[in-house]
């Protein structure tokens, strides 16, 4: 007959094996799976929630960051005088939009597009305003106080610079050309990177939504 403290010592062996059992059973089942290949790179190591800031709507309507909440958003930073990458990066998302619109309506009802001025100094709202709806009359555009701009640009880790002045008022702005996603719950997961194709950034939206649904 085994001692009664053996027995003790047997049982605690038994419920610590069967613990440490289900326990890996329950982190296995709940641990992600590992990213498809394509989008190495693409998806965040880990989601950031984004904290509150106001900002102010091409509508001059005040809003902060709850304006991302129940919606898939694309966002871009970016300034109404850039000469380059800004027009040719909303053309882009634009084109995004018409592939989801046209062949994904019913599969994301929800995805919008964010443009964030830079240049809060220049881009007035009606200036804002304008400049989004030349694009897309659905796009958002946003502006506010710098520091309230830099707040929000810092969140998202978008890095931009006021170049030197060639003449009173006039330069030019260097900014992150990423596309950035976040999700409905207010989380920062993916950062498209240049060069931008719609079709590429369709494909890999819809892979990033269903791996996040995993």
């Amino acid at each position: 007959m085994m001692p009664q403290r053996n027995r003790g010592l047997y049982r605690g062996t038994i419920l610590l094996v069967l613990l440490l059992s289900v326990t890996g059973v329950w982190y296995v089942s709940t641990s992600p799976s590992s990213p498809p290949p394509e989008l190495v790179g693409v998806l965040r190591p880990a989601p950031k929630i984004l904290k509150p800031v106001e900002l102010i709507d091409q509508n001059g309507d005040v809003v902060n960051t709850q304006l991302f909440k129940d919606k898939w958003s694309f966002v871009f930073f970016g300034y109404t005088s850039c000469p380059d990458i800004c027009p040719t990066t909303l053309h882009v998302l634009n084109a995004v939009t018409d592939i989801l619109g046209k062949d994904k309506a019913e599969l994301f009802p929800d995805t919008q597009v964010v443009f964030i001025s830079v240049d809060p100094e220049r881009d007035a709202v009606t200036d804002l305003a304008d400049y989004v709806k030349f694009f897309n009359r659905d796009f958002v555009g946003l502006t506010g106080d710098k520091k309230d701009i830099d707040n929000i640009a810092q969140q998202f880790g978008a890095g931009y610079v006021l170049e030197e002045e060639t003449a009173p008022g006039q330069y030019t702005v260097a900014h992150t050309s990423a596309v950035f996603l976040v999700t409905p719950e207010l989380e920062l997961v993916a950062a498209f990177s240049q060069p931008h194709n719609p079709k590429t950034i369709v494909a890999q939206y819809e892979k990033i939504r269903a791996y996040i649904s995993e």
